[in-house]
C-alpha cells in the first residue's frame, strides 16, 4: 500500500497555508487582538559579521559564516526569535560534514586537540534548545550528521533495518516501502527528523500505539564517544545485565554520536484510515478515550482535541461552507456548537482494520460520539507536518506559537490539563496581554495519556520582549506540571529547557547517576555542554 499522506510532506497541500485563512485571522484577532508583524533581521548580513572561528581548519571542516549560522540553533521558540531578530548568543566556530562513520572518532580527537565542545547534530528539529550552543568558554564543533545517511542492510526474515543515523523519516520509508515494508515512526517533525535523533531524543511518533515509541523500535546500533566505541547487538531480548540501549535513549549527545541504529520494521499495512468523531465535550472525551486505551484495541492513534483547539483546526482548514455544514450537522445531531474532536487512526490487514474500526466506534457511541465526515481524518492526516510552516504564517500576523507537553496517569490528567491551560492563559495578564491556549491528548496508555498543549501570543516589537514572554509562560507551565505530577517531557526531550525541572522527577541520585554515566564516555564533557545535565567545570 502506499501512503500517500507520508510520501511527500511539505509537497501539494501538506503545509498550512503561508496566508492565515480568514476564519482563523478572526479567532486570533478576536482573542488577542491584532499584532504586527516582527522585522526580521538578513541572514547573510549576520553571517557576513561573524567573528572568525576559534578551531584550526582541517579538511572535512567548514568555518564558513553561512554555514556556522545555519548550525546555531534548532527550532525551539528561543530559537525562533533568535534567528528572526538576528540575536544567535552564540555562533559554533565550525562545522564537520562527516560523510562515513569512520569520520567520527578522528573529529572527537581533533575536538579534544583543540580544547572544543561537539554539539551532534541531525535534523535541527528540537523543540527545547538540544542543539542550541550554550556556552562560549570553549569553541564550539557541531557535527552534521546528515551525511550519515542510507540503509545499511536489511534482513526480511527478522525485519531488521539498519540505517545511517543522518537518515530521515522519508528516506527510511522511500528505502523500506519497495521491499513492502515500513518503520512507521512518524513524529510531527518527521519529514526532516534523522533516525539518530529520534533516538538521542527518546522520540514519539504520532501512531506509536499502533508501532511503538522509538524504544520499542530501536533493536540495536553504535555509538561513538570520547572513549570509545559503544556498540549495542540487535538481539531480540536480553537478561545480560541492563539494557544499555535505554542510556542511549534520549541521551541527546551527551553520551556520544550515534552513528548507525537498527530499528525494528513491519510489513506495509493493506489499509489505513482516519475516522473522525465528534464528542460532546472534553470530560465525556477524557472517560472515551480512557475506555479506548484500555479495552487494547489494535489502533495505531487515538487523538482527543479539546473543544477550542477544534474549533481552531476547523478555522485553519479555510472553508467557511464545510464550517458552516458542520454546524448544522452539530445542531441536527444535538451536539454543542463547540464539541470534541476524536481522531482515530488504523493500519493493517483489512479484517482487522475493519473489526477493530467498529469496536472502537461502539465504544465511542456509548459516550455519546457521533460520526464525522471523513474528509476530516484525511485532511488532519495530510497536513500533521506542517507545525513549523504553521508557525512562520503566524509569525507574519505577529503572533508567536509554541507548544509543550507532558504526561500524567489517568487520575491527575483531568487536574493537571486544566492547571496547565490556566496558567497560560493568565499568564501574561499583568502586562495586559492575553493568550490562546488549547490542548489534545495524542499519546494514549493504559495507565494515563500524553497532553499536548499549544499557546499563542502577540509578538512585541521587542525581540528581547517576545522572549522575555515566553519564559514567563514557559515557567508558569512547568512548574504546574511538576506540582500535578506530570513528566516534565512525555516526547520532547530535555535539551536545556527542561533542564532546571529535571531533578523534581529523577531525584538528585538520578541526576548524578546520569552524570556518572557521561563522566565515563565523555571524561573531559566535552559532548553537548548544557544539555540534559548541568555541564561540569572544566578542570
Amino acid at each position: 500500500m502506499q501512503h500517500s499522506a507520508r510520501a511527500t510532506p511539505g509537497a501539494s497541500g501538506m503545509s498550512p497555508p503561508a496566508r492565515l485563512p480568514a476564519a482563523a485571522r478572526r479567532m486570533l484577532v478576536d482573542r488577542l487582538g491584532h499584532g504586527q508583524r516582527p522585522r526580521d533581521a538578513d541572514p547573510a548580513t549576520i553571517a557576513a559579521a561573524l567573528p572568525v572561528g576559534r578551531l584550526p581548519i582541517r579538511m572535512g571542516v567548514s568555518a564558513d559564516p553561512a554555514d556556522r549560522l545555519a548550525h546555531a540553533a534548532g527550532e525551539s521558540l528561543p530559537d525562533w526569535i533568535a534567528r528572526r531578530a538576528g540575536r544567535a548568543a552564540i555562533v559554533p566556530d565550525a562545522v564537520a560534514h562527516p560523510g562515513d562513520p569512520e569520520d567520527v572518532q578522528p573529529l572527537l580527537a581533533y575536538a579534544a586537540a583543540s580544547g572544543a565542545a561537539v554539539i551532534p547534530r541531525g535534523g535541527g528539529t528540537s523543540v527545547v534548545g538540544g542543539v542550541t550552543p550554550t556556552h562560549s568558554d570553549r569553541p564550539i564543533l557541531v557535527l552534521d550528521l546528515l551525511g550519515l545517511a542510507g540503509l545499511r542492510s536489511f534482513d526480511p526474515h527478522s525485519g531488521l533495518a539498519t540505517f545511517g543515523a543522518g537518515t530521515t523519516g522519508p528516506a527510511i520509508e522511500a528505502a523500506l516501502g519497495p521491499r513492502g515494508w515500513m518503520v512507521g515512526h512518524v513524529p510531527q517533525s518527521w519529514a526532516r527528523a534523522t533516525l539518530g535523533g529520534w533516538v538521542a531524543a527518546r522520540s514519539v511518533g504520532q501512531q506509536s500505539l499502533g508501532v511503538g515509541r522509538i524504544e520499542a523500535l530501536f533493536a540495536g546500533g553504535r555509538v561513538e564517544a570520547p572513549a570509545g566505541t559503544l556498540v549495542l547487538p540487535a538481539h531480540p531480548a536480553s537478561a545480560a545485565g541492563p539494557d544499555l540501549r535505554q542510556l542511549v535513549l534520549g541521551s541527546e549527545g551527551r553520551y556520544g554520536v550515534i552513528t548507525e541504529a537498527t530499528v525494528r520494521a513491519v510489513p506495509l499495512p493493506d489499509e489505513e484510515r482516519f475516522p473522525a468523531l465528534f464528542l460532546p465535550d472534553w470530560e465525556t472525551g477524557l472517560s472515551a478515550v480512557r475506555t479506548l486505551a484500555q479495552a487494547r484495541l489494535p489502533l495505531a492513534m487515538v487523538r482527543l482535541s479539546g473543544s477550542l483547539e477544534t474549533s481552531a483546526l476547523l478555522a485553519l482548514g479555510g472553508r467557511p461552507a464545510v464550517s458552516a455544514a458542520l454546524a448544522a450537522y452539530f445542531r441536527l445531531r444535538r451536539l454543542p456548537p463547540s464539541p470534541c474532536l476524536v481522531l482515530l487512526a488504523l493500519a493493517g490487514r483489512r479484517r482487522v482494520v475493519a473489526a477493530a474500526e467498529a469496536e472502537a466506534r461502539a465504544i465511542l457511541s456509548a459516550h455519546g460520539a457521533v460520526r464525522g465526515p471523513g474528509a476530516i481524518g484525511r485532511a488532519w492526516a495530510a497536513s500533521r507536518y506542517g507545525a513549523f510552516d504553521l508557525r512562520a504564517a503566524l509569525w507574519t500576523h505577529g503572533y508567536a506559537v509554541d507548544t509543550l507537553e507532558t504526561a500524567a496517569d489517568w487520575s491527575r490528567l483531568p487536574a493537571l490539563a486544566d492547571a496547565v491551560i490556566e496558567a497560560l492563559r493568565g499568564g501574561l495578564t499583568e502586562i495586559g496581554e492575553r493568550v490562546i491556549a488549547f490542548g489534545h491528548l495524542s499519546h494514549v496508555y493504559g495507565s494515563g495519556s500524553s497532553l499536548y498543549v499549544t499557546y499563542v501570543y502577540r509578538t512585541a516589537a521587542d525581540p528581547d520582549e517576545t522572549l522575555r514572554r515566553w519564559r514567563v509562560l514557559k515557567t508558569a507551565a512547568s512548574r504546574v506540571i511538576v506540582a500535578g505530577g506530570g513528566t516534565i517531557s512525555h516526547q520532547h526531550g530535555v535539551g536545556t529547557d527542561h533542564l532546571p525541572y529535571l531533578e523534581a522527577e529523577k531525584g538528585r541520585l538520578g541526576v548524578d547517576l546520569l552524570d556518572a554515566v557521561a563522566r565515563t564516555l565523555d571524561p573531559d564533557g566535552m559532548m553537548n555542554p548544557g544539555v540534559l545535565i548541568p555541564p561540569r567545570p572544566r578542570p
